[in-house]
């Protein structure tokens, strides 16, 4: 697989700031003392150089797989870890303030079905194998406003693509934002990648899914007066 370490070529980075304002003491402990033990394998190019693919059927004892892409300050990683005991999580975020903020929620609610890769998706997708996740979550990502900026978003076929290869047909891939142009090109380009939006009418778009838990950028989004957006989408091709 072509990427940029072998090409050259820089991502464009679809997140923002790796790192806000100097972190507590208490949380730079928990990356210290915690971070390790949540690891999900080799997944960085320091210590898999060959891309050898994750061994995702051990990492949770043969449970169902679910991603979240950027999972900000972890509220819906962990109550997700928590309401389903029978699936494993991998949660992704560049920005280390956010892990450690996971982390001490972890630490307040122990989740043994959780593993954190802090950095980008896309160096997991390199070693995720194929058809190997049951669910993915993308929730109020990052929306990049300025149209020069749009290429940025995740949903562009340099993520998608690689997201749909590691997901298993039939499987649920949800997206929740209050920016209406993202909307706009979540619906333009995640069919474009091999899956089906689910909405039968404005409702199920404006309406949380059943086991929804509004996250901090979720509440400022109300706040500021933006709507949020739930939108479903179903991985083409026939369930296992």
């Amino acid at each position: 697989m072509k990427d940029r370490h072998s090409t050259g070529a820089p991502w464009r980075n679809f997140y923002g700031r790796l790192k806000g304002k100097g972190l507590r003491k208490s949380q730079e402990a928990y990356l210290d003392e915690d971070l390790a033990s949540y690891a999900p394998g080799p997944v960085g190019w320091e210590e898999n150089p060959e891309r050898n693919p994750l061994d995702v059927a051990g990492m949770f004892d043969g449970k169902p797989v679910w991603l979240e892409v950027g999972f900000g300050g972890g509220e819906h990683l962990v109550h997700q870890a928590l309401e389903n005991p029978e699936a494993g999580i991998i949660g992704c975020e560049p920005y280390i303030n956010g892990v450690a903020m996971l982390l001490g929620k972890l630490r307040d609610n122990p989740a043994g079905n959780v593993r954190i890769h802090p950095g980008d998706v896309r160096d997991l997708f390199d070693v995720l194998p194929e058809a190997s996740l049951d669910k993915a979550f993308l929730l109020y990502p990052d929306p990049w406003p300025k149209k020069k900026h749009h290429r940025r978003r995740f949903v562009t076929p340099e993520h998608l693509e690689p997201l749909a290869r590691a997901m298993k047909p039939g499987t649920e891939f949800r997206v929740a934002t209050d920016i209406p142009d993202y909307v706009r090109q979540t619906l333009q380009e995640v069919p474009k990648a091999g899956f089906t939006w689910t909405a039968e009418g404005p409702r199920d778009w404006r309406t949380p899914w059943d086991d929804w838990i509004s996250t901090r950028y979720e509440q400022k989004a109300l706040r500021e007066g933006r709507v949020p957006h739930y939108l479903t989408f179903r991985r083409d091709g026939a369930a296992a």
